[in-house]
Order: C-alpha cells, then structure tokens, then sequence
C-alpha cells in the first residue's frame, strides 16, 4: 500500500475547476488501456498533503498524488488519482508520469488500467460538517475511468490496484530504450467531496405476481411489473428502462408491450436478438402519472439476477444532463434439489 507521506496519511485531493479540469480528466481517461501482468512493489510520495478542496455546483476535478509504483527493470510511474463528481454520478481516473533509472533514457508513455475502492471515512475535514460512517456501508468500487453513483459529500480514501504499461516514445529508435514492462502496485489518496448528493429524476420498483415479493428460480417463468416514478419536475417526462440477466445463463426476458423490445446488435441484416436483456422507451412520466412495464423473466436449469438501468436526461437549456440510473435486483433462488 502506498504511504502519502512521512506521516503515513494520505494525500488529499486539489480541485482543479474549468477548462484545466476537464483535460485533467481526460486525460486520465485517454490513459487506460489493458495490459499485462508482471510483479512490482507500491511506495509513497513523500510531498505533504495539500488542504482539501471544495468542489462547486456542477461536475469538479480532485486530483491528489497516490503513490509510486516500482519495476523490476528500473522503471517506474508517480501516479495521480483523480475524482470527478457531478450530476449524481462520479468516475475515478489514474494518470501515470513514467521514467526509467537508466542513464540517458527519456520518459516513456503510459498505458493505465486497474479497479477501485473508496471507502467513507469518519468526519468531513475543515471544509465540511462532520459526518458519520453509516451502519454497514458498503463501499464504492470501480473500474477506472468508469462511472458509478456518487455517494453523497463526505471524506473518502481512495485506493486502486493500478496496471501500467511503460513504453517507448512513438519517435523513440526502436533499439534505445529498454523493452516494456508492466508495473503493478496499490496507490491511494484522500479526497474531501462536499457536493450535495442530488435528488434522482425518477424511481424504479419491482413487484412479483399478485404485488408480493419479486423472486426468480430455476424451471420457472415469473411475471414482473416494473414501476417508474417521477419524482420531482426537473425530467422530460421520458426514460429507458433495461433489464439485464445473466449472458449464458439461458434466462430469456420478454414483454407484449410495444414500448419494449430485445436488443438487436448485430449488423443489418441480421435478426437475432439478445433474449436475456430488454430495452422499454417510456414517455410521458409525470409526477403523479408513472409509467408501469410487465415483463415475463423465464428461467431455465441456471439461475440468473435480473438487473435493472434507468437511463434519462435532463434538459438544462440546450446543454442537457443525464445519468444511469440503478434499479432493483430481482434475485434468483435455487431449488433446494
């Protein structure tokens, strides 16, 4: 695990606002690609942490150091983490500087990859109220670059198993610098978030046959009413309801309302469908008039979840906001054969 400094804390996140910001995170998200495996240990930056930021209204850049990650060649990369919160939503990004201990060897371009954890921490620094831990929070994870719920304003230690690919400059003579190599390690920061959580659009609920529990297993084909509310005035009115089982696993999803249809991806003019997974455009969604959805989920000899995504939009002039929505999880019970 990476150290942030001589202390042992980690570094807090800077907030970088305005164009600067969004090239940082760009950056951090041009930056992943998947590469390969090789061993290498994790250690601290030794700058003492910055004071926290605070990010504004609207989408905020953090981006604080998080560690060095070492090679068995003598290469190695100063990581950053960045986090971008905005819209209810947040991505954590990994940008990587990376040299070599080589004599005369130039900096080399930087391929990263790998997965996240943020964990809430007690108290909200001096920028914010303090707030508690809930009971039994889970914490956040990710892949980075990609973007899941933003957890609300609090403290959060970020940490991320990173994969890095050190190569070559594209002008760089093809026999003057040492071969690629893979560098893995832990890094991680603290950053302070104090943008509110905002309120959702729209809410997602599921009920069995007869209103009682939803619940799915194995033999058996289940009907399922989908509900999506409104809940403020700040929508269109419209969303796309998907419902994903698991690829493999033979659930097949489907519903005789128009609004809804299996994904068709392959290229024209092919006909097959995805059977496991359903897309519902619904309208017209009004606080007071939600929009109702049955769906049949038959499930063969695998059990299989059955997932639900709210996708929507949110006009805001002519620059409309949007996000993913997550709905309930019907879950999948074994027969006890």
């Amino acid at each position: 695990m990476a150290d942030g400094g001589m202390d042992g804390r980690l570094p807090r996140g800077r907030v970088r606002r305005g164009r600067y910001a969004a090239v940082a995170g760009l950056a951090g998200t041009l930056l992943l690609w998947p590469v390969g495996s090789s061993p290498a240990t994790a250690s601290g930056l030794v700058p003492a942490p910055p004071s926290p930021g605070t990010l504004a209204e609207g989408p905020a850049t953090q981006c604080a150091p998080a560690g060095t990650v070492r090679g068995r060649l003598g290469q190695y990369a100063e990581v950053t983490l960045c986090v971008t919160a905005g819209g209810g939503s947040m991505t954590v990004t990994a940008a990587a500087d990376c040299r070599t201990t080589a004599a005369g060897a130039r900096a080399r371009v930087c391929r990263t990859a790998g997965d996240w954890t943020m964990h809430r921490e007690p108290g909200g620094g001096p920028a914010v109220t303090p707030i508690p831990v809930p009971a039994g929070e889970a914490p956040a994870t990710g892949a980075l670059a990609g973007r899941t719920d933003y957890p609300g304003p609090g403290t959060y230690r970020v940490e991320a198993d990173v994969r890095i690919t050190a190569a070559p400059p594209a002008d760089a003579p093809a026999d003057s610098h040492a071969p690629a190599e893979t560098l893995r390690g832990r890094v991680g920061a603290v950053f302070t978030l104090t943008e509110p959580k905002p309120q959702p659009a729209y809410r997602t609920e599921v009920a069995g046959p007869d209103g009682r529990a939803a619940a799915l297993a194995p033999g058996t084909a289940t009907l399922l009413t989908y509900t999506v509310t409104a809940t403020g005035e700040h929508g269109d009115g419209s969303a796309r309801l998907g419902l994903i089982g698991e690829a493999g696993s033979g659930m097949e999803v489907t519903s005789a309302d128009a609004r809804c249809v299996n994904p068709l991806p392959g290229r024209y003019p092919s006909t097959t469908r995805t059977r496991h997974a359903l897309d519902c455009t619904l309208t017209d969604i009004q606080p007071g008039r939600p929009a109702t959805v049955t769906v049949r989920a038959t499930v063969r000899d695998v059990c299989s979840t059955l997932v639900a995504k709210l996708g929507h939009w949110t006009p805001r002039g002519q620059s409309p906001t949007g996000g993913m929505l997550d709905g309930p999880t019907v879950p999948c019970e074994p027969s006890g054969d």
